[in-house]
């Protein structure tokens, strides 16, 4: 689930949706524009597999428990890195 398996494909595995959503990330979106950028992006960089909206919420998931994004006032953003931070995790 989190990589690829022979049920999963590495393309539709959550860690690779995870980057995905990662490179689309440039600004704060919205859950529902940060989705539909991810599709958009998909489709134009030939990932055929659908991916469907609970996979997506499970890779925002992942994404949230690794640090790396924020969700603050319904806004999605990557979570700036902080050094000073980083050894007390």
């Amino acid at each position: 689930m989190l990589a690829a398996t022979k049920g999963i494909a590495p393309q539709r595995s959550l860690l690779v949706v995870g980057a995905q959503i990662l490179q689309i990330l440039d600004q704060p979106t919205t859950i529902s524009q940060t989705w539909t950028r991810l599709r958009e992006w998909r489709a134009s960089n030939g990932y055929h597999a659908p991916v469907p909206f609970g996979w997506f919420v499970l890779s925002l998931d992942v994404l949230y428990a690794l640090g790396v994004v924020e969700l603050d006032r319904e806004l999605l953003s990557r979570r700036q890195a902080d050094a000073t931070s980083a050894g007390g995790r």
